[in-house]
């Protein structure tokens, strides 16, 4: 069994060069790298160095040892990862999502203190792998997994709601589609997630105001009549209602099927048992007289 020390100190000698600039990189005296080269060489039973007056060279044998060397310190370092990131989960509930809506439920619960919520949202390409790596313990999307070894729990539907000002024909509609709202103009929140790809292509000739702070967001809808949309999740952030209740726009449902987006908490198989009580607090905080199935 080799020492990671002396692998060490033979990878940074093959990659500065000189046993000066080894134990100047490591921190130790030059002596101390000799003994262990020496000590490297008598535990392998090869010739790893050329001795030369005033130089030494790594032979060919050394120079393989070198690339071994660095391969089983990656390895190690991997395997050393791994198993910390493995207890952090084993520790932690972290949560992540890829659309900003279920965010606003974890407003509305108590989380134990194990619960960890990243609030940025995460990439929608790579978020079953999160899993599977255990950098996460539940994911929150629109989609249900298809990677083995991953269960998904449907949560409830995110419904698109469109506030329009009360003296528009079709704000007198119980609902209406996207088509309907052609040519007009809204005031938008930046950070929707997939709902901006939605509406731009589904909503004909429309022009979107987008703000990037919620505060710029809140006061221009203050002082205007700009449409705006919702979802049946925001009324539980009350931050999120851009006039109060001297809003003169009523909220009108968008019936078209792209309007609903089903929601699943994905997870480990083997991390059920762990996740289940928190996916039932997420269950139970959904809006249910407005989700649909």
């Amino acid at each position: 069994m080799l020492d990671n020390y002396l692998l060490t100190e033979l990878v940074t000698f093959a990659q500065t060069g000189t046993l000066a600039k080894t134990a100047e990189s490591l921190n130790v005296t030059q002596p101390t790298v000799t003994r262990g080269m020496q000590k490297l060489e008598t535990d392998l039973g090869v010739r790893l160095f050329d001795r030369q007056p005033n130089r030494l060279l790594l032979t060919a044998t050394g120079k393989l040892a070198a690339r071994e060397a660095a391969t089983i310190l990656a390895a190690n370092r991997t395997a050393v990862d791994r198993i910390r990131q493995f207890d952090r989960h084993q520790q932690q509930l972290k949560v992540g999502t890829t659309i900003p809506g279920p965010l606003i439920l974890f407003e509305t619960i108590a989380t134990p203190d194990n619960v960890i919520l990243t609030p940025q949202q995460l990439p929608t390409t790579d978020w079953e792998t999160r899993l599977t790596d255990h950098d996460y313990s539940l994911i929150l999307g629109p989609e249900p997994a298809t990677t083995p070894g991953l269960d998904s729990h449907y949560l409830g539907t995110e419904n698109l709601i469109v506030h329009l000002n009360k003296f528009m024909m079709v704000a007198n509609q119980a609902s209406v589609t996207f088509a309907e709202l052609q040519d007009l103009r809204f005031l938008v929140l930046n950070d929707i997630g997939p709902w901006r790809a939605i509406i731009q292509s589904a909503i004909p000739n429309a022009k979107f105001f987008y703000q990037k702070e919620r505060d710029a967001f809140l006061e221009i809808s203050k002082f205007s009549d700009f449409p705006y949309f919702s979802t049946n999740l925001s009324p539980l952030d009350p931050a999120l209602s851009p006039a109060g209740t001297d809003d003169s726009r009523l909220p009108i449902p968008i019936s078209d099927d792209a309007a609903h987006m089903q929601t699943y908490a994905t997870y480990l198989h083997e991390d059920r048992k762990r996740v289940l009580p928190l996916i039932h607090q997420l269950e139970d905080a959904w809006p249910k007289a407005a989700s649909r199935k």
